[in-house]
């Protein structure tokens, strides 16, 4: 499927960064006019994304997190999430709901909010390596294209 805009950004691993991904997130898909819903689910599921890599993947460590976000001339939206942190050892149990690697006050629910909100959640990981998360959504508004 034809790509009809794309953007890449490398950001520090650290949590103020977050929220700015999401006003990032926001102005790339606009010109797709989505709904407020399908514009909150994206923001969301990027965030979560966004903060496994500062909580998870480099955790206690600062490093780069790399995003890229590609629009198909379907209107679907690819946005791919990579860190070079720990990397998960079992994919599949870090993906079941309530489970975390992290500290006591962590829900273990961020991969469980990103597949609620995506149409598609691939996850890629090697230990020690690092792992890359790809969301994709398809917007339904009508394209400025």
């Amino acid at each position: 499927m034809e790509i009809i805009n794309e953007f890449n950004l490398n950001i520090e691993s650290r949590s103020v960064n977050e929220s700015f991904c999401r006003v990032v997130i926001s102005a790339f898909i606009a010109p797709l006019d989505p709904t407020i819903e399908e514009l909150s689910d994206l923001k969301t599921a990027l965030s979560e994304a966004v903060t496994n890599s500062i909580v998870h993947g480099y955790k206690n460590t600062k490093g780069k997190i790399y995003i890229n976000a590609k629009i198909k001339r379907d209107n679907t939206v690819v946005i791919k999430i990579r860190d070079k942190g720990r990397g998960i050892e079992d994919i599949k149990k870090a993906m079941t709901p309530l489970y975390s690697t992290g500290d006591s006050d962590r829900a273990g629910l961020g991969f469980t909010v990103m597949e609620s909100f995506c149409d598609k959640v691939k996850v890629f990981s090697k230990p020690d390596k690092g792992t890359t998360v790809v969301l994709t959504k398809k917007i339904t508004g009508h394209s400025a294209w």
